[in-house]
């Protein structure tokens, strides 16, 4: 099988890891890009490579800043979202692939409940938290499909073949 397939099929693989979070979808994306610029070994391909990983990089902190923003804008405070990603892990053990945002939805529910005595208020920190973790997974579907569009046009003005 040539590498390029096996490296289209790890991409497919890191793209649905985006949407199921018990694989680590953008890392693998990004692990095709780098598996296939070994294999061809030649300039173009790692810059190619280089052009992923910016993607990559602001990706990730896109993810992580965006909504972590927003949550605090409105309202939900930095201890309440470190007892929700404990929440997550929990979530994650319990309920393998759903638990993890399941945990974390919860756990602002709760923490912020507990803190504030107030439903309305729990509620509001919670939507903020459940677009949050929506606003997040978009963020890396959109980046896992710029890498692999970046891949696809290296592909086509490169050729397939090494």
């Amino acid at each position: 099988m040539s590498m390029t397939i096996v490296v289209g099929l790890l991409m497919v693989v890191g793209l649905i890891g985006v949407v199921v979070p018990v694989i680590p979808g953008l890392a693998i994306v990004m692990l095709g890009t780098v598996l296939w610029a070994a294999d061809r070994g030649d300039v173009h391909a790692w810059l190619v490579v280089g052009a992923a990983t910016v993607l990559y990089a602001a990706g990730l902190v896109t993810r992580y800043a965006l909504p972590g923003r927003r949550m605090r804008r409105a309202g939900v405070r930095p201890a309440t979202l470190v007892l929700a990603l404990v929440a997550a892990v929990a979530g994650f053990v319990v309920v393998p692939v759903v638990g993890a945002p399941i945990g974390f939805v919860l756990g602002v529910y709760l923490v912020e409940l507990a803190g504030h005595r107030d439903h309305g208020r729990a509620r509001a920190a919670t939507m903020a938290a459940l677009e949050g973790v929506v606003t997040s997974a978009g963020i890396e579907l959109v980046t896992g499909f710029a890498i692999v569009l970046i891949w696809v046009v290296g592909l086509l003005t490169l050729g397939v073949g090494p």
